[in-house]
């Protein structure tokens, strides 16, 4: 058997979550795979191992009451990255725009880290001082 290049696994990946068949995922995760969440804020939940990430990602997959949606995938070598989008709720402003930068060893992912646009407090550099 062919090890899958890093563009066929992260399309099998896309599409667990698009179907609904966190079936898919087997045999894409390896063993040591470590992946970050997108929150709590500021670092994510940190998930180690095959297991882990398999039942992590699993409840996501087997969610039909959220979506989401990869917009543009880009594979570099063992590296790809997914702009996506997250929809949990059929409101105008339930949805959050990310992306995951997913490392890719001997067919199977090893690294996946989550990043989004959250709201929070956070002073932007470009608002005034509060003096």
């Amino acid at each position: 058997m062919s090890v899958r290049s890093t563009a066929e696994v992260i399309d099998r990946f896309n599409r667990a979550f698009l179907d609904h068949e966190a079936a898919l995922l087997a045999g894409l995760i390896a063993e040591d795979c470590v992946m970050e969440s997108v929150q709590p804020a500021p670092r994510g939940e940190r998930v180690v191992g095959r297991e882990a990430c398999m039942e992590w990602w699993t409840v996501l997959a087997e969610d039909t009451a959220r979506q989401f949606t990869p917009e543009e995938v880009i594979v570099a070598g063992d590296r790809a990255t997914i702009v996506w989008t997250y929809r949990f709720g059929d409101g105008p402003e339930e949805w959050v725009h990310g992306v995951n930068v997913m490392r890719v060893t001997d067919g199977r992912i090893v690294e996946a880290l989550g990043f989004s646009k959250t709201a929070g407090e956070l002073r932007l550099a470009t608002e005034p001082d509060a003096a």
